[in-house]
């Protein structure tokens, strides 16, 4: 069985859950957040807890158990603590501003990138060298720190672009100097 579909969600009392066939919504202190999932899947919800099982053995079963189980706590999680995704720009003359709620880049090119927040989703820039995105739906946040990664990502020899808090980017040699007969 599923290790991840068998654990029980809690439930905080702040945040109420409504279960239709086929459809999952969440209510909380941040917000609200509604989820298609799987119609074969049994959702309850019974003293503080929600539990997903699966009606059969099959692979096509197990492998919906563990994901509809994840898309319900992430939910949960979103509509009480929020998620955020952080990324930090590198490069000399590189930096990121707001602009009302539009976040505007300048990472190396001969025009300024702007890029408008999708319902749900805000930036914050602490310092002109990072970039927060924060929001409720998990999904979402990673959607929207792709697209910025993806105005310049970073490159492999100076290491230059935006990436995210804590990536790795591996480093290559430049080019060899002139050699001597």
């Amino acid at each position: 069985m599923s290790r991840i579909g068998r654990q029980p969600i809690p439930l905080p009392e702040t945040v109420t859950i409504a279960i239709s066939h086929g459809r999952v919504q969440v209510n909380g202190p941040l917000g609200e957040l509604s989820q298609q999932v799987p119609t074969r899947m049994a959702i309850e919800h019974a003293e503080g807890e929600i539990r997903v099982t699966r009606p059969t053995d099959r692979g096509d079963d197990r492998a919906l158990h563990g994901l509809t189980r994840s898309l319900v706590a992430n939910m949960v999680e979103g509509v009480t603590n929020g998620y955020e995704r952080r990324l930090e720009i590198q490069g000399v003359g590189y930096r990121a501003a707001l602009k009302g709620t539009d976040l505007e880049l300048s990472v190396g090119y001969s025009h300024t990138v702007t890029i408008k927040p999708r319902t749900g989703i805000e930036f914050e820039v602490p310092v002109p060298t990072q970039v927060v995105v924060k929001g409720t739906d998990k999904q979402m946040i990673g959607q929207t720190a792709a697209e910025i990664r993806k105005v310049r990502p970073p490159e492999p020899y100076k290491g230059k672009g935006i990436r995210y808090t804590g990536e790795y980017v591996r480093r290559k040699a430049g080019k060899a100097g002139k050699a001597t007969h």
